[in-house]
């Protein structure tokens, strides 16, 4: 299945690692703000996401500030990835700013069709999918940064125009899918 642009989101219930900041179960309305939401798939173990933690509670705040939701969903298979467990979730949710929701069966994953961490869907105030991709062209290092398509996605949102880029290839490892 694939998620195209003006697809609306769709509807997940996950457990909720980072009880500080939401429902012990979430559901997408749940998630969603005023101006729509974020869904970004990451996890614990991969360099990529470690390389953008920083950014991602930036990024989280930014939208906190506009009135976008703003979760992250771990899909990851924590038997061959322990790393990624419920449990160590937990661990990281601590002194997160955001909700950080278990796929435990690693269907939101496929209804989204997310194929790496970190991976960002951004939605409108109707829940339509107005870009998916990257946050920026430089996820381990935030001195190398020369595009910033999520938040100039987010921009344009907000000024009621469509953004100039919609889609963009996601820089990080691979979704571990269970066998």
């Amino acid at each position: 299945m694939t998620l195209n642009i003006g697809d609306t989101a769709p509807a997940f219930e996950l457990q909720n690692s980072n009880e500080s900041q939401g429902l012990s179960i979430m559901a997408l309305e749940d998630s969603r703000r005023v101006n729509g939401l974020i869904v970004v798939f990451e996890c614990n173990h991969c360099p990529y996401v470690i390389g953008s933690i920083s950014r991602l509670e930036k990024m989280a705040g930014k939208a906190n500030g506009l009135d976008i939701g703003f979760v992250g969903i771990n899909s990851n298979d924590p038997t061959a990835y322990p790393n990624d467990s419920f449990e160590h979730m937990q661990n990281r949710a601590e002194g997160m700013s955001y909700p950080y929701l278990h796929d435990a069966n690693q269907d939101v994953a496929h209804a989204y069709d997310a194929k790496r961490t970190p991976e960002f869907f951004l939605f409108n105030n109707d829940l339509k999918l107005v870009y998916k991709g990257r946050m920026d062209d430089s996820p381990q290092d935030p001195t190398r940064v020369q595009m910033t398509e999520l938040d100039d996605a987010m921009q344009a949102m907000l000024a009621g125009v469509a953004p100039e880029i919609t889609v963009t290839e996601s820089i990080g490892c691979s979704v571990k899918w269970k066998m």
